[in-house]
């Protein structure tokens, strides 16, 4: 007997909750096994999928109007259910005394209150299923004998309380990590002990090392996984002075493009020409999986992070730099073990035959974005062999985009920024990044290598992990296709069936002042790409299999990939049950890491912003309104891409009434409105670093 099958028992046919003896009874259980059955019934209560209400009786939870998800809160102290099992009805809604003990990120049942269902839901907490930490960061108080924690997660509502004998040696204004040891209810605080005291706020990188922290980011490796790879790296040289088996590419010039202050180099390019019109396009990825062995500590360290983060002033790497830097890293004039995908295409970039094999390198360049589009524009002096690769792989990455474009794939170009940090960890400038010709070569090259490799897998079905990108709820597009039409635009009905309805519209809005909060709600309108063992297509590429192939030094799913390419292709083995079985738990593993990795590294982004904003309190600054409701409005700042709040209350020249269907707000009196996209100069009011909030004013109102 399985879960599934108890499940939908209790679902379709069981017409009321039942007792243990009832349900085994009924699913024809031997006498025997009744001791097991209901272990399976305990262990499907501890994970949600069934419900214990009065008597010890049994239910499916949508049977008796009770959600099983995850809870997400806001600042305001709200909070939302999001369904595990969505059947269409919608996330529900949870006021902040409806609440409990429950915190954002746990998972938890709740039930559905009145009955009412559909997209507009309400409900209440009745159980934590699973914590989604157990340590929270904040600053230590004292009060006399005893002492609290305020945390530094703004969704986090109450204070931790700590004993005398928690404290251990933090001083008060400390900025300490707690770890809770009991989670209190609705009538009392959380309880916590000190387990670390990172320093004192605003000294260099302790900010920043709060947010490792805060997010549950490992920040050392253990001793026996830095002691691995010291020894791996030790050995290297032997490695590389038995090669037989691998191409040589050695005497090709080979090259790596990476942002200019990149330590890790997981991938290197070549080109040579083929008569009479075609090309052969070298990606030279990282053997990490020559080195790195499944089952090893540095293997059971690289899965439980999952990925390499990247903190505004540090990187945390899934391995230990002397992998991730050293022997790994595709550094200039040093051989390095490669798996090289060979792509052989014609004039057009039209793909004629792929080949993957056990290489080595010897990159002779190492180029930073900014050096490889200077080189391409003329404006930087290099070799002349270095110059022709270069426009070659420029020319042969615009036909590929084309290609790509063709086929409905998406691109949201939308603008980023990079906080410049000085030796204290403070921002001294914020720059807009522009996304240059040399970016995207080598995004098409490794997007045509991860296409390649999926679709052999697929095509062969190898047990395999792929990217996944499912088409989008409609639900979700009918939103954006009424705010497209306040603007004046289309979006197709049908644009879940493909994402050509969506380019379309992303063409359309090129260059208007609204283009990026079209394209960002757009883009917001998407489900996240994610790790499966199950090939299910990537929307947003218009791709029909897609995985992870490039990084192997910095995701693992990659490093997972490299394994089965080379036991299949190279080796010409089966995939081992060691790692087939345990495919599922990777991707879903990967997937939950690299959304973890994707908040700190904003967080941390965002966190110093707003300190940079704090010395220009009193500059005006313009900015387009990127979000609306009955409390004011809120501005994406241009050049330095900061979000913040101006307050409804600051809007002097009349009362304003908001009105959801339109995005806007509007004056009673006068009628001026307030529009989701509308351009507007504002000035900064005040700077809360803490809470990470910025208080803005429109800069020029009208006279009363």
């Amino acid at each position: 007997m399985d879960q599934d099958s108890v499940l939908a028992f209790l679902k379709d046919k069981a017409d009321r909750p039942l007792k243990a003896k009832d349900i085994a009874r009924a699913l024809e259980v031997p006498t025997p096994e009744y001791p097991g059955f209901k272990r399976l019934l305990r262990e499907m209560e501890t994970a949600g999928r069934i419900y214990r209400v009065r008597r010890g009786r049994y239910a499916a939870p949508d049977r008796i109007n009770l959600v099983v998800g995850r809870l997400q809160v806001t600042r305001a102290g709200a909070g939302f259910v999001i369904p595990e099992d969505d059947v269409g009805e919608g996330d529900v809604f949870i006021r902040a005394s409806r609440l409990g003990n429950a915190y954002s990120g746990d998972r938890v049942v709740a039930r559905i209150e009145g009955g009412r269902r559909g997209p507009k839901r309400e409900g209440t907490v009745v159980k934590v299923l699973e914590r989604s930490r157990d340590q929270i960061v904040g600053v230590f108080e004292k009060t006399g004998r005893y002492g609290f924690v305020i945390p530094e997660d703004r969704t986090m509502h109450r204070d931790v309380f700590v004993a005398p004998d928690g404290a251990k040696v933090a001083k008060g204004g400390d900025l300490v990590v707690a770890r809770i040891v009991d989670w209190g209810s609705d009538h009392h605080d959380p309880v916590g002990e000190i387990v670390e005291v990172l320093g004192r706020p605003g000294h260099p990188g302790v900010d920043v090392l709060g947010i490792a922290y805060g997010h549950q980011l490992p920040v050392e490796f253990p001793t026996d996984v830095l002691r691995e790879a010291d020894e791996l790296a030790a050995a290297a040289p032997s490695e590389l002075s038995r090669l037989e088996g691998r191409t040589d590419y050695r005497g090709q010039l080979t090259f790596t493009i990476d942002p200019s202050d990149a330590k890790d180099h997981d991938d290197a390019v070549s080109i040579e020409s083929l008569e009479p019109n075609g090309w052969k396009v070298g990606v030279h990825i990282a053997d990490v999986s020559h080195y790195v062995r499944e089952g090893s500590a540095l293997d059971s360290e690289a899965f439980a992070r999952g990925t390499s983060v990247y903190l505004v002033d540090r990187v945390l790497p899934m391995l230990p730099e002397a992998i991730s830097s050293d022997i790994c890293s595709l550094r200039p004039n040093e051989d390095r073990l490669t798996l090289t995908m060979s792509i052989e295409l014609d004039s057009d970039a039209a793909v004629k035959k792929v080949r993957l094999e056990e290489s080595v390198i010897r990159s002779l360049h190492r180029l930073s974005y900014e050096e490889a589009q200077e080189i391409i524009d003329g404006q930087r002096k290099a070799p002349r062999r270095l110059t022709s690769c270069l426009r070659s792989l420029r020319d042969l990455a615009l036909a590929l985009q084309k290609r790509r474009e063709k086929r409905g794939g998406l691109d949201f170009d939308l603008p980023e920024a990079r906080v410049v940090l000085n030796a204290a960890g403070e921002p001294t400038h914020v720059q807009r990044l522009m996304k240059l010709e040399s970016h995207r070569l080598i995004e098409e090259f490794m997007i045509l290598a991860n296409e390649s490799v999926a679709q052999i897998a697929s095509r062969r079905e190898w047990p395999f992990i792929y990217r996944v990108h499912e088409a989008p709820d409609p639900a979700k597009l009918e939103r954006l296709r009424d705010l497209a039409a306040g603007f004046g635009l289309a979006l197709a009905r049908d644009a879940h069936r493909s994402p050509r309805p969506l380019q379309k519209l992303l063409r359309s809005v090129e260059g208007r002042p609204e283009e990026t909060i079209v394209s960002t709600l757009a883009l917001r309108s998407l489900k996240q790409a994610r790790y499966q063992n199950e090939n299910k297509g990537h929307f947003g590429l218009g791709s029909k299999a897609y995985t992870h192939f490039t990084s192997p030094i910095r995701r693992y799913p990659d490093l997972v990939v490299h394994r089965i390419l080379r036991t299949v292709l190279l080796q010409k083995r089966a995939v081992p049950s060691s790692l087939s079985d345990r495919l599922a738990a990777v991707a879903d593993q990967a997937s939950s890491r690299e959304r973890l990795a994707v908040d700190a590294e904003r967080d941390s982004v965002e966190l110093k912003k707003i300190e940079y904003m704090e010395r220009h309190i009193g500059d005006t600054f313009p900015g387009t309104i990127s979000g609306v409701a009955s409390y004011g409005l809120f501005v994406l700042l241009d050049d330095v891409l900061v979000e913040g709040r101006v307050h409804v209350s600051s809007l002097h020249d009349d009362y304003y009434e908001f009105l959801e269907d339109e995005y806007a707000l509007v004056g009673r009196s006068r009628g001026r409105r307030f529009r989701l996209g509308d351009r507007i100069r504002v000035s900064v009011l005040a700077v809360d670093r803490w809470a990470r909030e910025l208080d803005l004013a429109e800069a020029q109102q009208p006279p009363n």
